[in-house]
């Protein structure tokens, strides 16, 4: 339980302007945050705090705080290590992963970790008959769709046995999605388990309040010890400026997604640190492939040389990015495709390109959000993209929602409501984005992320391929491959891969962007 010194903290006047006033609340020299409380500037309100059911960076950032999963990425890699599981083995086939798990390990709500607790969380997400299935959704539940089984084998060994050999698998359990969720938790709270989630990790959860906070505090029975601080208040603060200026006035400890224009600013403030890390992130554009005008390849090229990639790069996102040039992120090294060009700005070869089709004065509707993770400046991106493809002759409305509404429409699908729509993606393989956004088999209807509708049997088949193959150099050959594929098809457009950053206060230590994009707060501390 937290201690009373630090709920109180979080409670009392100390953070009321920051927390009870909201994120429209103007800055204040009394909204300084309390010792031991770090307060985390986040880019929207998070949708749900059980990892299985959401999808955003955003909430991920809280939830790998509150649960663990069997294994991690080590601290600034993604490779893999030891978590909840002490150690595992792989059958020579690759089909069937045991896992030797760590005893005496407890939920925050002092239920045991056990072999039978994986069992639930997994068998909760891939089972329809499993009787607490109806708590979800389970979007991601496609990262162990090649699991056959779970069993415990013991109170403290659990086996999954696989359809096939599935390359992704360990990665996967270190994602969100695999973190393991307390069952008496879920058993209790039901379909409101994500506004009481329960795992057992660094941080426990205290409370949240709508569009305000969500206030974590130390678990003091950690399986490595009580983290240094005694609690943490994630504020969401949609707006960019009014980020910055809750960051500058003291509101703030760490502030996520900084707007490139004031990076300089915290760079040049001895009392800020400005963090950067590379990693596998793609802001790119949907675009809907089973309605005109975007039904036509042709169109869909046009648009991807109509937009200026380098003015976005330099001018709007001030050199925290570089020019994407297909689906797989360069952060993967082995399996990109450095050969592989990006569209370059031709507006006339756009102007060709849509008159052949005779797309001419084409009305396109463009969703597109006022703030999410990952997502670049996303208004201004939007507009900038509007101004280049109504230059080459078609006419574009924007529609803007805010980040969950957002979610929520794009994901349902494009037909019938746009023709394009923003989207960024920090991904864990190279697996990621392509299998859960590319496949004909991702369909929305489906319950994957094409929200655009492509369909390439070849990006199928080689996608199959190569999630089923261990070799890695095998595998990135197959990804090069559906690179230059969907780069030609061209069903999205291709704009940016951004190297994330964020600023603290001096006074908060030992803090480390991962490459994973996920924001691991349990041994960070403030002076």
């Amino acid at each position: 339980m937290v201690e009373k010194r630090a709920l109180a903290l979080v409670t009392g006047a100390a953070l009321a302007a920051a927390l009870l006033l909201g994120p429209q609340a103007a800055p204040s020299a009394q909204a300084q945050t309390p010792p031991g409380i770090l307060s985390v500037g986040q880019v929207a309100e998070p949708k749900s705090l059980d990892p299985q059911a959401v999808t955003a960076a955003n909430d991920f950032r809280i939830v790998v705080n509150i649960y663990e999963g069997l294994v991690r990425y080590a601290d600034g890699t993604l490779e893999i290590e030891p978590a909840l599981a002490e150690s595992w083995e792989i059958s020579e086939d690759g089909t069937v992963y045991t896992f030797r798990l760590r005893e005496g390990v407890t939920f925050h709500d002092g239920s045991a970790f056990d072999a039978d607790a994986v069992v639930f969380t997994f068998e909760r997400m891939l089972n329809e008959d499993h009787p607490h299935h109806d708590t979800g959704p389970f979007p991601l539940s496609f990262f162990f769709s090649a699991v056959e089984s779970v069993e415990a084998l013991d109170t403290h060994t659990v086996r999954f046995t696989l359809e096939k050999p599935y390359a992704p698998f360990l990665s996967n359990l270190a994602y969100p999605t695999g973190l393991i969720v307390s069952p008496a938790s879920v058993a209790e709270h039901g379909g409101e388990f994500g506004r009481n989630p329960s795992g057992t990790g660094p941080f426990r959860f205290e409370r949240w309040d709508a569009n305000v906070a969500v206030v974590l505090s130390r678990f003091e029975e950690h399986r490595d010890g009580p983290a240094p601080l005694e609690a943490v208040v994630f504020r969401p603060i949609t707006d960019a400026n009014t980020r910055v200026a809750e960051m500058l006035a003291g509101g703030l400890d760490v502030m996520v997604e900084v707007p490139p224009d004031a990076l300089r600013r915290f760079a040049d403030d001895a009392s800020f640190v400005v963090h950067e890390e590379a990693g596998p992130h793609l802001w790119f554009l949907i675009l809907n492939t089973r309605e005109a005008p975007f039904d036509d390849v042709r169109v869909r090229r046009a648009v991807n040389y109509a937009i200026d990639k380098q003015a976005l790069v330099e001018n709007v996102l001030q050199g925290t990015a570089q020019i994407a040039s297909g689906p797989i992120p360069p952060a993967f090294a082995w399996a990109y495709d450095e050969s592989l060009e990006p569209y370059p700005h031709d507006p006339d070869r756009a102007r060709e390109l849509i008159a052949e089709a005779g797309a001419e004065g084409a009305e396109l509707v463009f969703f597109v959000t006022e703030g999410g993770s990952g997502m670049l400046e996303p208004v201004a991106m939007g507009t900038a993209i509007q101004a280049d493809l109504e230059a080459v002759g078609l006419s574009v409305r924007i529609e803007t929602y805010e980040w969950n509404t957002f979610l929520e429409r794009v994901n349902a699908g494009l037909e019938g409501q746009a023709d394009m729509a923003q989207m960024a993606w920090m991904t864990n393989d190279p697996d990621t984005l392509p299998f859960l956004a590319l496949r004909t088999e991702a369909w929305p209807e489906e319950g994957g992320f094409n929200s655009g509708y492509y369909s390439n049997e070849e990006v199928d088949r080689l996608l199959a391929e190569a999630r089923a193959t261990t070799d890695q150099e095998e595998r990135g050959r197959l990804y090069r491959e559906v690179q230059r594929l969907v780069h030609e098809d061209a069903p999205w457009a291709f704009v940016a891969n951004w190297k994330q950053n964020a600023v603290t206060t001096a006074a908060v230590q030992d803090f480390r962007l991962q490459p994973s994009f996920l924001l691991m707060l349990g041994g960070v501390s403030k002076q």
